[in-house]
């Protein structure tokens, strides 16, 4: 899921500036999971919004992500000056494609993808990196529970199971011996894994899917 970090009050005020009639939207997926971004949210902010002195309405749709959503928004969205969006970052993106003439604020900070661990405890798992080798470290990705992101064992910096990098976490590496030893696996460590692939990943722009059997 994608786990994303309501901005502060005084952040969305001033990224509001003179617009003064404001549609807060939520959105029902991640965001929601993650308490940042779902219905109540999104009524708890119009709700301050409107104590500052805006004239604010909240909605929240099932997902900011696909337009077919937003549709229903356009009636919404059409007397106000500013439209919030609570959703990650690809929501407002495509929120604001969707109603180009209008300005939508992110209300969020889109921070990892991740999952819960605990109530309340939300951690980073995955970087979309675009090639997955996860199977190949037990289900534990070096690529982002790394600290350094190493792909051929730790850095040897480790100190009792904890990163070197952030004493408050667990050395990935540690993890990924672990789970492999629980496999019988452990005498794969010993493979040398070639340079990843970085091409797949963000280094060469924005990436797309397609599927054949899918377009229209």
């Amino acid at each position: 899921m994608i786990v994303g970090e309501r901005k502060p009050i005084r952040e969305i005020l001033e990224l509001l500036g003179d617009n003064t009639t404001v549609l807060v939207v939520g959105c029902g997926s991640c965001v929601t999971v993650c308490l940042s971004g779902g219905e109540r949210e999104a009524r708890e902010l119009a709700s301050i919004l409107r104590i500052r002195g805006q004239s604010a309405r909240e909605v929240t749709v099932e997902r900011q992500c696909e337009k077919e959503f937003l549709l229903p928004l356009e009636k919404e969205i059409e007397p106000v000056q500013a439209v919030v969006s609570l959703a990650c970052g690809i929501g407002v993106q495509a929120m604001s494609e969707m109603f180009s003439s209008h300005r939508v604020f992110p209300g969020l900070n889109t921070t990892f993808m991740g999952m819960p661990v605990e109530q309340g405890l939300w951690e980073e798992y995955c970087s979309g990196c675009g090639e997955c080798v996860v199977h190949k470290y037990g289900g534990v990705c070096p690529v982002t529970r790394c600290a350094k992101s190493l792909f051929n064992g730790p850095c040897g910096g480790s100190q009792a199971g904890l990163c070197e990098v952030k004493p408050d976490r667990d050395c990935a590496w540690q993890l990924i011996y672990d789970r492999l030893k629980s496999q019988n696996r452990v005498e794969e460590l010993l493979q040398v894994q070639p340079p990843k692939d970085w091409s797949f990943s963000r280094s060469g722009g924005h990436r797309k899917m397609s599927r054949e059997d899918m377009l229209l």
